[in-house]
């Protein structure tokens, strides 16, 4: 393991790290891009672009855009998918010290609007055909530029890459890379401020704790506007000189044949995923032999899924990881070779986090007693843009407080016991309760209503709401199109009940959502 030592962080954080380390991404990629000028550095189809290539297109880009006005410090949203454009871009940002700002591209205007305005972006890449979910240009008076990628209002993105040099930026580690933007539970999205030096230990807690090798080959089937896609895949592969493959969307078959294709060494997947591949009946029909590391994360692995993926993929070694985006995603890993005997936890803290449970009173419980997972780390961040509120509650001592209720035994291992905060786990996309519930009760017809999550055997929940109408002419119909408007497709509730009178209430007032799920009924059995 690299050598630790503690430093002093973010005005006032003592935290372990790594005593060598990039000094921030770019230099990191300059590293590796000069290593390994002809290896791949990204897929697509069939297309490949070598590191140098991709090195010539990120110079050119960061160029235009420092040409075009844009200067350190400026935010630069990307609404975009898993293509070329969205890395190129990432990286082009970060050479030049502009902050990038994804988005998810199942995002409608109204929250778009909202990200745009808070972080007051001074520019736009999208993709073409989402230019129909942008919101009015009129609402964002802090916008200078917009770029499409694709056909859309806008200059084109091709300009950007005419051949142009970047100039020279100094790059403090502790600069804001990035700004992921995470619902709470006041149903407002919130930016974490990812930084250079969170970024960088994350990437190396990943290398250490998959043991991964030189030229790791990946295949990106998660958003990359989402930490996991960002982080896990796309910068932990340019850490050790890889190949991340490029997938648009996940389909079971086409992710396979793309991995036995590619001989693909290292995937991160939610369990809903494994399954959806073993689902597949000609799962045996891929040559996934040279797949090692499949890290999980997101919700728990059944023993029998476990038992199901050993059978398919002999060579496959299962790692469970757990983190969120303010944690820059890793905060503890299993180790290798645990996923079976360890399924109940989620591994340990890696090398420079540190996890302890708290009480409701600030103080750490007995080893192996459930409190709230308070976590510490250089890889936590350092605070949400412009969002001191936010900042008093989450943050405390150095420590974030994850909202998570779970235990860390005598050995180490962390458990996670329940969710504090009201949120639904659908196939890895988090869905907070609140935010769907302030859409629903704006619906005319809605007197009030509740959201929870309804189990599912291979999504692990879904969204359903219990809404208490004004009339009985309102239908689960009506609802979903009106939540689809206003919300990302995997927010809208995917069931709705109607109750005659009111939801169920304690003596304070509030829901009795355990109520509300006892009438639920069983899953369905997985096909």
């Amino acid at each position: 393991m690299a050598a630790l030592r503690h430093e002093l962080h973010y005005g006032g954080r003592v935290v372990r790290c790594f005593s060598e380390r990039p000094a921030h991404i770019d230099a990191m990629f300059r590293d590796v891009a000069a290593r390994n000028p002809h290896r791949d550095a990204l897929v697509l189809g069939a297309e490949r672009v070598p590191y140098k290539t991709l090195d010539d297109k990120v110079e050119a880009v960061a160029g235009n855009l420092a040409r075009h006005g844009f200067m350190k410090g400026d935010r630069l949203a990307l609404l975009l998918g898993n293509g070329f454009e969205f890395v190129i871009a990432v990286l082009a940002a970060a050479r030049i010290g502009v902050i990038i700002v994804p988005m998810s591209t199942r995002q409608r205007a109204p929250e778009t609007e909202f990200i745009l305005t808070q972080c007051e972006a001074a520019g736009l890449i999208y993709q073409g055909d989402l230019a129909e979910h942008l919101p009015a240009r009129a609402a964002l008076p802090h916008m200078r530029e917009v770029f499409v990628v694709g056909d859309g209002p806008g200059a084109s993105f091709a300009q950007l890459t005419a051949p142009c040099a970047a100039p020279r930026v100094t790059i403090a580690e502790e600069d804001v890379f990035s700004l992921l933007y995470t619902s709470g539970t006041t149903g407002r999205p919130k930016g974490a401020m990812l930084t250079h030096l969170g970024t960088i230990h994350s990437l190396t807690h990943y290398e250490q704790g998959m043991a991964l090798r030189d030229g790791e080959v990946s295949v990106l089937a998660v958003p990359a506007s989402h930490v996991t896609g960002l982080v896990a895949i796309i910068l932990t592969m340019l850490r050790v000189g890889g190949t991340t493959v490029l997938l648009p969307a996940f389909k079971a078959r086409n992710f396979m044949e793309i991995a036995a294709r590619e001989r693909m060494t290292h995937a991160l997947l939610v369990p809903a995923m494994y399954n959806l591949c073993l689902l597949d009946a000609d799962v045996a029909r891929f040559d996934l032999s040279a797949w090692r590391i499949g890290g999980f994360g997101g919700a728990p692995m059944p023993q029998a899924t476990i038992a199901r993926i050993a059978a398919a993929w002999p060579n496959l070694t299962l790692v469970n990881v757990y983190g969120s985006t303010e944690t820059t995603s890793p905060v503890t890993m299993l180790p290798l070779g645990e996923a079976a005997s360890r399924a109940d936890t989620v591994g340990k803290a890696l090398p420079c986090a540190d996890v302890i449970a708290m009480d409701d009173e600030g103080r750490a419980v007995a080893p192996g007693a459930s409190g709230e997972l308070w976590i510490a780390g250089p890889m936590i961040i350092p605070g949400y843009w412009q969002n001191p509120e936010a900042d008093r509650t989450a943050f405390c001592g150095g420590y974030w407080k994850s909202g998570d209720i779970g235990s860390v035994d005598a050995q180490g291992y962390v458990r996670v016991l329940d969710r504090k905060k009201d949120l639904i786990n659908r196939g890895g996309y988090k869905v907070y309760c609140i935010e769907v519930e302030s859409v629903l009760a704006r619906h005319p017809g809605v007197v009030e209503c509740a959201v929870i999550g309804r189990p599912d055997p291979v999504l692990g929940e879904r969204v359903h709401a219990v809404v208490v109408a004004r009339n009985t002419g309102i239908g689960e119909a009506e609802l979903k199109r009106f939540c689809a408007e206003n919300l990302s497709d995997y927010k809208v509730p995917d069931t709705i009940a109607f109750l005659p009178d009111a939801l169920p209430r304690n003596a304070n007032g509030k829901v009795q959502k355990t109520a509300l799920r006892e009438t639920l009924p069983p899953p369905p059995s997985p096909a």
